[in-house]
Order: C-alpha cells, then sequence, then structure tokens
C-alpha cells in the first residue's frame, strides 16, 4: 500500500480529521539516516503528525517545520512538511538505543525532557513559533498538548510505529481529530468516550488497518465523511546548488582556509544524507562570487 492520508469531517461538520499510513516513508528515512529501532519510532511518529499538520496549510509555498530540543539519548529531532505531502526529517543521534519498557520502544526516554516547537513560514515577514514543554515526550500527546496550548484548538492525536525483528518497518500512521468551536457537548462526550476504548494506534496497523478504517475505529457511530485524499512521501528538495549556499554562508575566512588546504570537500544534506562533493575550483568559484555581492 502506498502512503497516503485522508482528510475529513466528522458529526455534520464538528469534528475534523486527518489520518495517514505512513509505512514506506518512515522505512525510507530509516534507511537514508541508518537509524536505530527507537530512533526510526521516534522520528516516524514526528514524520507522520507533520506530514498531518503541513495538510492543514494553505498555500503551496507555507513550510511547516516541528523541532524537538530535549536532553534524552536522540539529542532532538527535526521535521520539516509542506501542504502536499511532502516530508522529511532527522534526529541528531540516529545511533542511540534504549533498553525496552513494558516490552516496548521506549520512545519518551529516548527524546528525554524538553521542548516541542511549531514553525509555520507562511511568507510572512515573520514565521509563526509555537512553543510548548514537552509533557510525555512520547510525540502523540505532546501534539495533542501544542494544539491545546497554543492554537485553542482540542485535539487528539494518535501515532504509531512497529518495527519487525530485522529492525525495518512494519507499519506507521496515525490519526489527528479535532474539534470545531462549535461542536456540541454531546458530540464531544461522545468522542471521549469512543477515543477511551482506543489503546494503541499499532494495534490496528498491525492488523492493516487502512486511514479510512482507523478513523472509522476512533469514530465508532460518528458519521464521517472523507473530502480529501493525497499521496505522503519522505521528499528532499536539496541540490548542490543549495548545499553550496550553506557552505559558502560559512565566511570568506573559513573558505579561504579549505581552500589552501587544496583538498575537495564532501558536505552532506541533514535530512536525506546525500553527500555532495565541492572541488578546489567549485570553492574557489563560491568565494569569487561572494566577493562580488560584498
Amino acid at each position: 500500500m502506498n502512503d497516503y492520508m485522508v482528510r475529513g469531517i466528522a458529526a455534520d461538520g464538528e469534528i475534523r480529521i486527518f489520518s495517514a499510513t505512513t509505512k514506506n516513508t518512515v522505512e525510507e528515512a530509516r534507511k537514508k539516516h541508518n537509524t536505530s529501532p527507537v530512533a526510526t519510532a521516534a522520528l516516524g511518529r514526528l514524520l507522520t503528525g507533520g506530514a498531518m499538520m503541513g495538510s492543514m496549510m494553505k498555500n503551496d509555498d507555507d513550510m511547516l517545520t516541528l523541532k524537538i530540543d530535549a536532553d534524552g539519548p536522540l539529542g532532538g529531532i527535526i521535521v520539516t512538511a509542506d501542504s502536499k505531502g511532502h516530508v522529511k526529517g532527522y534526529v541528531n543521534h540516529p545511533e542511540a538505543m534504549m533498553p525496552a519498557k513494558n516490552g516496548k520502544l521506549d520512545v519518551g526516554g529516548a527524546v528525554g525532557i524538553g521542548v516541542l516547537s511549531v514553525i509555520k513560514d507562511m511568507g510572512l515577514k515573520e514565521p509563526y513559533l509555537g512553543q510548548t514543554i514537552l509533557v510525555t515526550s512520547e510525540i502523540a500527546e505532546d501534539l495533542t498538548y501544542y494544539f491545546a496550548n497554543s492554537e485553542q484548538v482540542p485535539s487528539s492525536v494518535g501515532l504509531g510505529v512497529l518495527m519487525n525483528k530485522d529492525n525495518t518497518v512494519n507499519s506507521a500512521g496515525g490519526f489527528i481529530i479535532q474539534m470545531m468551536p462549535f461542536a456540541r457537548e454531546e458530540t464531544i462526550q461522545k468522542l471521549e468516550e469512543n477515543l477511551k476504548s482506543i489503546t494503541s494506534v499499532t494495534t490496528y496497523l498491525e492488523k492493516g488497518a487502512t486511514p479510512e478504517e482507523l478513523i472509522e475505529e476512533v469514530l465508532g457511530d460518528i458519521k464521517v465523511e472523507f473530502t480529501d485524499k493525497m499521496p505522503i512521501e519522505f521528499y528532499c528538495n536539496c541540490s548542490k546548488e543549495r548545499v553550496a549556499r550553506a557552505v559558502a554562508s560559512i565566511g570568506k575566512k573559513d573558505l579561504e582556509e579549505i581552500i589552501n588546504d587544496g583538498e575537495d570537500i564532501e558536505v552532506k544534506c541533514h535530512f536525506c544524507n546525500t553527500a555532495y562533493n565541492y572541488s578546489v575550483d567549485d570553492l574557489k568559484k563560491l568565494l569569487e562570487e561572494g566577493t562580488k555581492k560584498e
């Protein structure tokens, strides 16, 4: 099954829903970054949440960044997404390991105590920045807390990544359910009762539940209308030219020192680990262009 998300409404528009399957996206991230199982689970959850949150933005050029700064062995996670289902991300310490907790991957322990930042670049002078503390560091609960506190939108977020014994990704996905301001009390109560019976997203993913089936499980007998479906993929827009701009930004003095060493350099993109090689001549050209702009 290809990765995709569905969007829709329920209870005659009182509830807004998003649901996604992201196995291939998370597996692609695992392969690119050679992540440990717990790092794959943490990054996979944030990639899934980021893809759905990115789809909430209205314009093609809008960009969402989710950033976790925390004291756990993973050393922080960054994910960026656009409004079209393109998502990418990385873990600062992809090799980090943690002992299992209650027979499951200890994502909370691996992430640690810290802060979640949500940055929305919508083409305005300044990007929107929302920050909240990590309440459990399990990521889904932290996004739920962010929506309630920074955006004042009562939400329920469920995210899951299930690993195979060979450390490849078995399944991944999740949902975001949000109450609209005009939602009736009886609708809210009914949804809360339904959510109590949802033990873990991975339980349903393991059974092969589609995004539509996952939402139907969560909503129970609340009527849902799916309005949109879009593909999700791990996508990085890096290029030799883009990375060259980052190399040039280190400054004239540092660039001159590298050139004087007389060695070619290799620079890797943080997001997708693609390596770009720059010869001494490439670096001299960057220096010349930078000098012309001064």
